[in-house]
């Protein structure tokens, strides 16, 4: 792994496992009920934030979408196999999330399959995606950047089991107390 990667236009460039992510992603959504992707996508009651976290963490995805779109991955070396391992990993642990959540009735929260084990698990796993594809270009940078967002979507999250308490009352306070924020820990 180096700290800056040499930055180049390729076809075998990190971008090529965010489409591969966000297409498998979309594929999901197109079975999804409308009424799944409402409540997947609805943000009424979360806060909003302050303009400058909003730009700190706008820039920060921004940069880290230049490295992956730059950046070649290190097909061949160790940190290639270990990357793709990770971001396989995320990739198969979003759509299930996602799966359990599509099948998840409306009116309660989500508590099955992952959710049993995480709050979180569609976060968590992104993130863990995010990560395995930072680490298969082979470039500390793209992977503090995912770190510093990781950190800013630490408060993402707390708006939203907020927002979770509003909605659904002493049942998600009973899963809150249960279930750990993201996996079997904090």
């Amino acid at each position: 792994m180096e700290l800056f990667p040499n930055l180049e236009i390729g076809w075998s460039n990190g971008w090529i496992l965010i489409v591969l992510f966000f297409g498998a992603y979309g594929m999901m959504l197109v079975f999804f009920p409308k009424s799944a992707i409402a409540r997947l996508y609805d943000r009424s009651g979360q806060r909003k934030y302050p303009l400058l976290r909003q730009l700190f963490v706008v820039s920060l995805v921004l940069l880290w979408f230049i490295f992956m779109g730059l950046t070649p991955l290190k097909i061949g070396e160790a940190v290639f196999v270990i990357g793709i391992s990770i971001y396989s990993l995320g990739l198969i642990g979003f759509l299930i999330a996602l799966y359990h959540f599509k099948n998840a009735p409306v009116d309660q929260p989500v508590t099955m399959g992952l959710y049993r084990f995480s709050r979180h698990p569609q976060q968590l796993a992104f993130s863990i995606s995010f990560l395995g594809i930072s680490i298969a270009i082979g470039s500390w940078s793209a992977f503090a950047i995912i770190v510093l967002g990781m950190i800013g979507a630490h408060q993402k999250i707390i708006a939203e089991e907020q927002a979770c308490l509003e909605q659904y009352g002493e049942s998600y306070q009973n899963y809150m107390e249960r279930i750990p924020r993201y996996f079997l820990f904090f």
